[in-house]
């Protein structure tokens, strides 16, 4: 219960899991959990005076540490806008965290 609030008075949460950014890259999960999802910004376009996501690639990976970089990768899909590729990977992250990996 201490970690779990640790947790949420460190980094931003959404549906009740933490979030990092660093750069164009966004973590989403909580890496002590077996997956996680990775979210890479790879082009933006311009939305009035700020850039917004247009192109996403999503992966959900395993945090296994002993597992090699390539086969950490448990799925991965390109999708356009950020929502669409929170929206996946929310779906992803869930159903692997319940066991059901596809």
């Amino acid at each position: 219960m201490a970690d779990e609030k640790k947790v949420q008075d460190e980094f931003l949460m959404f549906r009740d899991k933490p979030m990092v950014r660093c750069g164009n890259t966004i973590y989403y999960g909580d890496m002590r959990d077996p997956y996680v999802v990775m979210l890479t910004i790879t082009s933006t376009k311009p939305l009035g005076d700020t850039e917004v996501a247009d192109r996403v690639v999503v992966q959900l990976l395993s945090t296994d540490p002993n597992a090699s970089l390539k086969e950490r990768i448990v799925k991965k899909s390109e999708k356009k806008g950020l929502y669409t590729a929170l929206d996946i990977g929310e779906i992803w992250l869930k159903r692997a965290l319940q066991g059901k990996v596809e």
